[in-house]
């Protein structure tokens, strides 16, 4: 897995690989948006879906830990075992988009989450146990892990 020395070098990353995954949806129109692509397994539609619903399901976590409230890993009613669930409740809240508006929520959610890291101390972002939701699974991962497995974007490439 990549590594990161700085909080800049992590958000850099996560800049360039989204702008080559965003780009790869370029020649895509809408009524091939749910054409299942064999080297990814996956569709359009499920592609982008699946990074905005990990990045904003991230972001819920930070949210609720630094509200007081209790986290619940990885989703309401949702076991880690059992992450196909998951990826069907992101599936199920976009549903009704076409391309470009899952393009444009895309960028949002990504520039979102570049804003939330910006707003993490580099000690929380590097630093071991610094938060509930990063250290309560038997990896105990550091949070920038979190940070880079959940925009993982480049897993998906269709163009290779």
């Amino acid at each position: 897995m990549k590594t990161y020395k700085t909080k800049k070098d992590l958000i850099n990353e996560i800049n360039k690989t989204y702008t080559a995954f965003a780009a790869e949806f370029v020649d895509i129109d809408d009524k091939n948006l749910h054409l299942r692509i064999k080297a990814v397994d996956k569709t359009p539609f499920e592609m982008l879906s699946y990074q905005i619903g990990w990045l904003e399901l991230v972001m819920s976590w930070e949210k609720d830990e630094t509200a007081g409230k209790e986290i619940i890993m990885p989703a309401a009613k949702i076991k880690w075992n059992r992450l196909g669930e998951l990826y069907q409740s992101f599936y199920e809240k976009y549903n009704e988009l076409s391309l470009s508006k899952l393009l444009t929520k895309f960028e949002k959610t990504k520039s979102a989450f570049v804003e939330f890291i910006e707003q993490l101390d580099e000690d929380v972002i590097f630093g071991e146990n610094r938060r509930k939701w990063a250290s309560s699974t038997p990896s105990k991962w550091p949070v920038w892990k979190w940070l880079h497995i959940n925009c993982a974007v480049y897993k998906f490439s269709h163009k290779n």
